[in-house]
This record gives structure tokens, C-alpha cells and sequence, in this order.
């Protein structure tokens, strides 16, 4: 038996407006919060989760472990343009020009890709 992914954390000055973004992002929901902690997640439960976690340092350096995001039902483009406006901000962490992905950061800094194919595009090369 292996384990399985329950949650990811992302440390955050302001966990409400961190959590708001991914949840706006992710299009899901805060399923619990508790001092210092925001928990959000899909609507219908599963797994995994996002928890959101007060801390009180700002973050320093480049993330060790960050998520890549696909669009889903719309052009790529458009994502991009959707997370911007949601207050992701591009990132350079020394990607190459012509990388297959954008690199973004939250409103704390944390950074993400969007991958440039789509979902329905990776579904369909297999």
C-alpha cells in the first residue's frame, strides 16, 4: 500500500486573501477554518486539499515545490489573462524564453505555472 496526497500547505502573512486566490483560481470552496489555518478544497470533498497557513515572515526565496495548472474549458491565453486578474503576478525563476509554461505567482509571492496546452489538449495527445 502506498500513501496518498491529502493536502498541500502554503504558508501565508494574509491566509485569507492567499486562500481567496486559489479558491477564485481553483474555482473551490474553504471547506474549514480554525486560528491561523484556511482550509479549501473541491466542492464535492475529494482530495487533495489546500491548507493555508499564517505565518509571520514574508516568503524569501524561490518555492522547492510549486503546482502547474492547466486551463480547462477555455484558451490557455485567456487563463493567463484571468489569473492576472485575479492578482497573480508573471515570476522569473530563470525559465527559458520559450518554456512550455508561464510562471506566475500568487498575491504572497508563491510561485505556479500554467501550462500551455490545455486540458483537453494534454487529454488528447494521451
Amino acid at each position: 500500500m502506498s500513501s496518498q496526497i491529502s493536502a498541500l500547505a502554503i504558508d501565508a502573512r494574509n491566509p485569507r486573501r492567499v486562500a481567496d486566490f486559489w479558491c477564485a483560481a481553483l474555482g473551490w470552496n474553504r471547506t474549514d477554518e480554525e486560528d491561523g489555518l484556511i482550509t479549501i478544497g473541491p466542492a464535492d470533498g475529494s482530495w487533495p486539499t489546500i491548507d493555508v497557513v499564517a505565518v509571520p515572515e514574508s516568503k524569501t526565496i524561490k518555492n522547492r515545490l510549486h503546482l502547474d495548472l492547466r486551463a480547462d474549458g477555455l484558451p490557455t491565453r485567456a487563463e493567463l489573462d484571468r489569473l492576472l486578474g485575479l492578482g497573480a503576478q508573471r515570476a522569473d525563476v530563470g525559465q527559458d524564453a520559450d518554456a512550455p509554461w508561464v510562471v506566475l505567482a500568487d498575491p504572497e509571492g508563491n510561485e505556479f505555472c500554467l501550462l500551455r496546452r490545455t486540458v483537453q489538449e494534454a487529454r488528447a495527445a494521451g
